[in-house]
């Protein structure tokens, strides 16, 4: 075989793949217009008023649509509403609807929007995010079932394609908030045709936005096509989305390198140098955050003391510069940067960039001694509960070895399927949780809500009526800098009694081909937004 002939196979070999002939030259071709993306573990559901998580609400984004669409620059564009106005007093909304379908092909309305903000506030439905609606007229009222007529709820339609929304005081952020899956519309027949498992098969989920789910092979993949019933359709380049549910990181990884997937949403840590040096990984900025949750009924856990020696004896940036290498910066307050302050251009966090204490091993040992457990005798083994994914699992390894190495305190780290990770939160049923928060639209109220007395996700069950009575305060003042600095004063509470450790503030690192275009990687509530992506 001489030198020409072996360099022509050896060629053909390594782009066997695209379909090398030595005898016949490749002609180019049209880009495929598929994206395959791995999103992880699969979601517990793709009903909108049910859903709580990121990857349930990325799918959300693509399947629906709300009364705007964040943009690609992150603001609120007109959605399924063409245009809006708003009182001189701020309280109510007037949106004119444009004309569009679902895609069973029946018209959306305003009433669709009734219906579906109804359901999620009724106490039937048992929304997470029901507390999204309160801002409305009678929103909190119905859905703690003291008043009974949804009619008396602020939000009515007035035709076809007039949606009156009353809110009880001015809410800075409320058109961004319309852009997040609790309010998305859903179809009444469709949900009243199957309230639980509508939502479950491809034939009778019936949305309205850029994409229509077609395939959904449970634990395996969903495949998502363009809809042809779409306003906007003429926006939407890709014809299908593949999204794969594979929820461990280094299989995730070797599905990228091999070509199975396109984009890969969570690199491991551990071969984050590795890709950073191939100049594969890609940042984007986040704002959310890493936290350690306690269950404050559990002794001896409601002892603030513990909670605050367990947060000094971590060294964050230590972690951040060693263990995760993905740009993220060490947590010492709860609100992360990035997320807006009180004037335009501000940022929340530069009213006090630190609220609690960074590493100290010998203050958090005088801590633990006075709570009754000297160099950590008789201190329980903790049972730290994460879901199961590596990278949670390789940052939980160093925080344990951390309390053990400063507190003589041992742990045993407990990892669960995402939906039942979440379903033994909801039921009290661990000592001490990982847990990450990403924003839900950028103001602060979206970090420090979570904590209010009773609040659905406040699954530390952690109560303090100052705390609360900030936050109404936040709510109810028209003064931009007076709710800034009733919010600031809420989260140095938070931080003072710790019902959680804040450990690091994210950045997004992913993995995406380099002919992959226009795929949004917003900071706040989705992983990815797909409506103007295309392969080039």
């Amino acid at each position: 075989m001489n030198k020409l002939t072996r360099l022509l196979l050896y060629i053909c070999l390594v782009v066997m793949a695209a379909g090398c002939s030595p005898s016949k030259p490749t002609t180019s071709q049209p880009a495929q217009q598929t994206i395959r993306y791995n999103i992880g573990a699969e979601p517990a559901t793709l009903d909108p008023a049910l859903s709580s998580g990121v990857t349930e609400q990325t799918l959300e984004n693509a399947l629906l649509e709300g009364l705007v669409r964040m943009d690609r620059d992150g603001k609120p564009s007109p959605g399924m509403a063409k245009s809006w106005e708003v009182s001189a007093d701020g309280r109510i909304y007037t949106f004119t609807l444009r004309e569009s379908n679902w895609t069973n092909g029946e018209p959306l309305t305003a009433e669709d929007f009734v219906y579906s903000w109804r359901r999620v506030l009724d106490p039937e439905t048992a929304s997470p995010y029901a507390y999204q609606l309160y801002y409305l007229v009678n929103g909190e009222a119905f859905n703690a079932a003291k008043i009974k007529d949804p009619a008396e709820v602020g939000v009515r339609a007035e035709g076809k394609d007039k949606l009156i929304v009353t809110l009880n005081e001015p809410v800075p952020y409320f058109l961004s908030l319309t852009a997040f899956p609790t309010l998305f519309p859903v179809n009444k027949k469709a949900v009243e045709g199957d309230s639980t498992g509508w939502a479950q098969n491809p034939a009778t989920f019936t949305g309205n936005g850029p994409f229509k789910l077609t395939t959904w092979e449970h634990n395996k993949q969903f495949i998502l096509e363009k809809n042809e019933h779409y306003w906007d359709q003429d926006s939407v380049q890709l014809k299908s989305l593949v999204v794969t549910l594979v929820d461990d990181a280094n299989t995730e990884l070797a599905m990228f390198e091999s070509g199975q997937i396109d984009i890969a949403e969570t690199p491991p840590y551990r071969e984050m140098e590795r890709l950073a040096k191939d100049n594969l990984l890609k940042l984007s900025p986040d704002l959310s955050n890493e936290f350690y949750m306690f269950n404050t009924n559990l002794t001896p856990f409601n002892d603030v003391r513990v909670r605050q020696a367990l947060s000094l004896a971590i060294d964050r940036e230590a972690l951040v510069s060693k263990v995760t290498l993905s740009g993220e910066k060490a947590a010492y307050a709860f609100v992360p940067p990035g997320v807006n302050g009180p004037a335009t251009g501000s940022e929340f966090r530069s009213l006090g960039e630190k609220l609690i204490a960074g590493f100290n091993p010998s203050e958090a040992k005088k801590l633990l001694a006075e709570a009754g457990y000297p160099e950590g005798r008789g201190f329980p083994k903790v049972k730290l509960l994460i879901s199961n994914n590596q990278n949670h699992r390789f940052v939980a390894e160093a925080i344990t070895g951390m309390w053990q190495e400063s507190l003589g305190i041992e742990a045993e780290i407990i990892e669960q399927e995402y939906k039942v990770f979440y379903e033994t939160l909801d039921e009290r049923d661990y000592q001490v949780a990982r847990v990450g928060w990403n924003a839900d639209y950028n103001d602060p109220m979206t970090f420090l809500d979570l904590w209010e007395k009773a609040g659905p996700n406040n699954q530390a069950d952690w109560t303090n009526e100052g705390y609360d009575r900030l936050l109404k305060q936040a709510r109810e003042t028209k003064d931009s800098a007076a709710r800034m600095d009733a919010l600031f004063e809420a989260e140095k509470i938070l931080m003072s009694e710790q019902p959680l450790i804040p450990i690091y503030y994210y950045t997004n690192p992913y993995l995406e081909k380099d002919n992959i275009r226009e795929v949004i990687h917003p900071s706040f509530a989705f992983f990815a937004d797909f409506k103007w992506a295309f392969v080039d």
